[in-house]
């Protein structure tokens, strides 16, 4: 079932969506765009009675969407957070598998117009993302995603897996999606960074879930040019930041944080030298 068979597209297998989940797109708006460079649309389109608004990167490509929590949507549990989405041309069968490993589905499989076959889940360590079978534009049929970039700014350029069992993780990912681990990182007692790869290239890590956290969770990290802006950026516009800015391998620089409506995102980006 992974989609590193031959003659699969590119996208097979990759994040090629992420979405914000919020109860006010006011809250984020500027936040997002002095931190990242992105703007979000005013107005969103209606889906079942629910408002989405496209994220537009500086470069006028799409760096994500923003989903409105409603109040019925708040009760049942959801909360502020960045979810992505993993492409695989076979959404039941993949939602299938992920059921049977001992993950949970909360809605689908099911078709969404002009969207695709979907469906959202949690693996079985309890980290959640969905799966998208896209439909491409009628003018594209052979349309790619390019909501990832590894280490390109303004686009999602990390995603790390924070889980209670990172072997496991591993490979159902890698079963399901054609991933690959390789090389690592020690960090200590928290144990090994576990770097992972899609179709050759980077694409994020996998790590022990830190005690901090309550459960196995997805962390998404935009690429800025300028670490040391970025994180001025978070303060002056609402956000918290985690902890202090930290140097990681090749020279760049991390800082997570949380947005002012409860979101955690990552940044990473390198250290200019700060002038007068």
């Amino acid at each position: 079932m992974a989609d590193s068979e031959p003659g699969a597209a590119p996208d097979h297998g990759g994040f090629i969506w992420y979405e914000l989940a919020v109860p006010d797109p006011g809250l984020v708006q500027e936040f997002y765009q002095q931190v990242a460079g992105w703007t979000i649309d005013p107005a969103g389109e209606d889906h079942d009675g629910t408002e989405y608004r496209m994220i537009r990167r500086a470069d006028g490509g799409l760096a994500g969407g923003v989903l409105t929590l409603t109040a019925q949507m708040a009760g049942s549990g959801m909360r502020p957070t960045w979810t992505g989405y993993i492409h695989h041309p076979d959404v039941d069968a993949a939602t299938q598998a992920i059921v049977e490993a001992g993950g949970q589905c909360f809605m689908g499989p099911l078709d969404m117009a002009g969207v695709g076959r979907m469906a959202m889940l949690a693996d079985p360590q309890g980290a959640a993302f969905y799966l998208l079978a896209p439909t491409p534009p009628e003018s594209d049929p052979d349309a790619q995603s390019d909501v990832f970039g590894y280490m390109i700014p303004g686009r999602i350029t990390w995603n790390e897996l924070m889980t209670t069992d990172p072997a496991a993780a591993i490979s159902l990912y890698g079963k399901l999606f054609g991933w690959t681990q390789d090389g690592f990182m020690p960090m200590g007692e928290l144990g090994d960074y576990q770097f992972i790869h899609h179709g050759g290239d980077p694409i994020g890590a996998v790590m022990p879930l830190v005690p901090q956290l309550d459960r196995s969770c997805w962390n998404f990290y935009i690429g800025v040019p300028d670490i040391d802006q970025a994180a001025e950026a978070v303060v002056a516009q609402g956000g918290t930041p985690m902890g202090e800015i930290q140097e990681v391998s090749g020279g760049s620089y991390v800082l997570n944080a949380v947005d002012p409506a409860g979101a955690t995102i990552g940044l990473v980006g390198p250290r200019k030298e700060q002038t007068a």
